[in-house]
C-alpha cells in the first residue's frame, strides 16, 4: 500500500504548477513534433499522434516523474530511408518491435549500465542536442514560394519574426524576476501571440507548417506481408531506434536526476518508454522517446511530478481534436523564442568553463561527441564513440602505471614488488620488467599493490612462467587478492605457477578474516 500511495502522490505535487507546465510544454511540443514528422515522410498528424500516446504512457508509467516524451527527432532520422524505400506500414512494425526490445532492455535490468557513460559524454551529448535544438528552430526562418523552393526570409519579415522571437525571450528572462505565479514560457507564448492576432502582424503560424486538425489515434495492425523477410528488413531498423532512444531517453534522465537533485528509474523507464513504442506502432504512429528541450520547457516551468506529462498528452489531443483552428494561429515566433531560451538552459556551460582544468582526452572526448550529435544526429553513435574513446583512453592511462621494484632477500631470492594494474593494456610494459636470464633460481612476484585482472594478464603471467621454467628456475606468485586467484584457478589449463597461500588472521569475535 505505501508504494500505491507513494505512486499517487507524485500526481499531487502542487497542481497548478503542474497543469500549467503541461499546456505550456503541449505548446512546445507542436511545432517539434510536426517538423519532425515531415522531416520522416509521414503526416503531422501521425507525429502528433504518436507524441499524445507516447507522452501519456511514459508520464504514467516510466521511471522518470517530469521528464517529457514524445515523436523525438533523434529516431525520426533513423526512419527516412525507411519510409521512402518501403512505405508507412513497414515503419508501423519497426517502431512495435522497437518497442519490444525497449521492454526486453528493461526486464533484463540493461539499463544500468548508463552509469559507463563519463561525464564529458555527457556533456558532449547534452551540448549536441543543444546545437540540433537551435540549428532546428534557424528553419522557422525560412518560407517558401510559389515554386516550393525554401529561401531565408529577408526585409521586413525577417525583423518582425526576430523582433518577437526577441521579445518571447525576454519575457521568459524577466518574469520569474517579478514573479513566479505562472510559468514564463505560458506567458510569452500568450502575449506574443495575442500581439500577433489582435494586431495582424504578418508573421509565418503553427498552421504554415502543416494542418493538425483531425483525430485520436486508433488501433491500426501493419499492413505488411508476415514473413521472415519483412522481419529481416524491419528488425535492424528497430534495434537502432531502440538504441537511439534509450540512449537518449536515459541520458536525460540523468540530466534531470541532476537538475532536481532525485533519483529516477533507469530500467522502469526503459519498460514505459518500450510499452509506448509498442502502442504507437500498433495505433499507426511512429516511434519516440524522451524530448530534452521539452523536458527542460517542463522543469523550467515547474512541472515535476507526473501530473504535468499527463496534462501535456491530454492537451495534445485537445488541440487535434477541438483546438486546432487556435493553435494553428499561434505564432511560430513565440514557440521558437521559448525553443531557443531552452537551448541557453540546456547548453552545459559550465563544460566550457573548466575546459581548462579538464584532462586534454576529456575535453577531445566532449567535443567528439558535441560534434558527432550535432553532425549525424545519431545519439546512440555519438554516445558509443564517446564511451569507447573514453575507454581507451582510460587503459592507456593505466598501461603506463604499472610498475615493479627489485630485490634480493637473505636467501637469494629475487622479489619483483608490482604496482598496478595487470590488465591487456599493460602486459607489454610488465613483461619487460623481468630479467630472466640475470635473476636466481627462485623468483618472488609481489602483488600487494597489483591485481590480475583478465585474460590478456593471464596470458602474460602463463608466458613468463615458461620463461623460467626454460631457464631453469622457479616463479612463485604472492599476496593475490582472493578474487585474482578465482580467475587464476580458472584458467588452471592455461597457467601452472606456483601461488603462495597468504595467512588469513580472524580477529576474535568477528567473523571478519584479514
Amino acid at each position: 500500500m505505501s508504494s500505491i500511495s507513494a505512486y499517487f502522490s507524485q500526481y499531487k505535487l502542487n497542481p497548478k504548477n503542474e497543469i500549467l507546465a503541461g499546456l505550456t510544454t503541449a505548446l512546445a511540443l507542436v511545432p517539434e513534433v510536426v517538423a519532425f514528422a515531415l522531416l520522416a515522410h509521414i503526416s503531422p498528424l501521425v507525429g502528433i499522434g504518436s507524441a499524445f500516446i507516447i507522452c501519456l504512457i511514459t508520464s504514467v508509467f516510466g521511471g522518470r516523474p517530469g521528464m517529457i516524451s514524445g515523436a523525438a527527432g533523434s529516431v525520426a532520422v533513423v526512419i527516412v530511408a525507411l519510409v521512402e524505400q518501403h512505405g508507412a506500414e513497414y515503419l508501423f512494425l519497426a517502431v512495435a518491435l522497437m518497442g519490444l526490445i525497449q521492454v526486453a532492455i528493461g526486464l533484463l535490468k540493461l539499463g544500468k549500465f548508463i552509469r559507463l557513460v563519463p561525464q564529458p559524454v555527457v556533456y558532449g551529448f547534452v551540448n549536441g542536442l543543444a546545437v540540433i535544438i537551435f540549428m532546428a528552430q534557424l528553419e522557422q526562418f525560412k518560407v517558401r514560394d510559389a515554386a516550393g523552393v525554401e529561401h531565408w526570409l529577408t526585409g521586413p519579415a525577417l525583423l518582425l519574426m526576430a523582433g518577437l522571437v526577441a521579445l518571447t525571450m525576454a519575457i521568459v528572462y524577466f518574469l520569474p524576476k517579478l514573479t513566479k505565479a505562472v510559468p514564463a514560457s505560458l506567458v510569452a507564448i500568450i502575449v506574443t501571440s495575442a500581439l500577433v492576432i489582435f494586431g495582424g502582424l504578418p508573421t509565418k503560424a503553427v498552421g504554415d507548417i502543416a494542418s493538425i486538425a483531425g483525430g485520436l489515434p486508433v488501433p491500426h495492425l501493419p499492413q505488411v506481408p508476415l514473413s521472415w523477410a519483412t522481419l529481416a528488413l524491419v528488425l535492424p531498423y528497430a534495434f537502432i531506434m531502440a538504441l537511439v532512444g534509450l540512449t537518449e531517453s536515459l541520458l536525460t534522465l540523468t540530466v534531470v536526476d541532476e537538475m532536481t537533485d532525485t533519483r529516477g528509474r533507469g530500467n522502469q523507464d526503459c519498460v514505459a518508454q518500450g510499452l509506448a513504442n509498442v502502442v504507437s506502432g500498433l495505433t499507426g504512429g511512429m516511434g519516440g522517446c524522451a524530448m530534452i528541450g521539452q523536458t527542460m520547457v517542463n522543469l523550467e516551468s515547474r512541472g515535476r511530478g507526473r501530473l504535468s506529462g499527463v496534462v501535456a498528452a491530454v492537451a495534445l489531443a485537445l488541440f487535434v481534436v477541438v483546438g486546432a483552428p487556435v493553435i494553428e494561429r499561434l505564432p511560430l515566433a513565440a514557440l521558437v523564442g521559448v525553443m531557443f531560451m531552452v537551448v541557453i538552459g540546456t547548453f552545459e556551460w559550465a563544460s566550457l568553463r573548466i575546459l581548462r582544468r579538464m584532462p586534454r582526452t576529456d575535453v577531445g572526448v566532449m567535443l567528439l561527441v558535441t560534434l558527432v550529435t550535432a553532425i549525424s544526429q545519431n545519439l546512440a553513435l555519438a554516445v558509443l564513440l564517446g564511451v569507447i574513446v573514453s575507454a581507451l583512453a582510460f587503459a592507456w592511462e593505466n598501461a603506463k602505471r604499472i610498475r615493479a621494484r627489485h630485490h634480493l632477500d637473505a636467501a637469494g631470492a629475487k622479489h619483483y614488488e608490482i604496482y598496478g594494474p595487470l590488465f591487456f593494456g599493460s602486459v607489454q610494459a610488465f613483461g619487460e620488467k623481468f630479467d630472466v636470464a640475470a635473476d636466481p633460481a627462485e623468483v618472488i612476484i609481489d602483488f600487494r599493490e597489483s591485481r590480475v585482472a583478465d585474460m590478456s594478464a593471464i596470458d602474460a603471467l602463463h608466458k613468463l612462467t615458461e620463461r623460467y621454467h626454460r631457464a631453469g628456475k622457479t616463479l612463485h606468485l604472492r599476496h593475490l587478492s582472493p578474487d585474482c586467484r578465482q580467475l587464476l584457478s580458472k584458467a588452471g589449463a592455461l597457467i601452472d605457477v606456483n601461488v603462495e597461500e597468504d595467512p588469513l588472521y580472524t580477529v576474535a569475535g568477528e567473523e571478519r578474516a584479514y
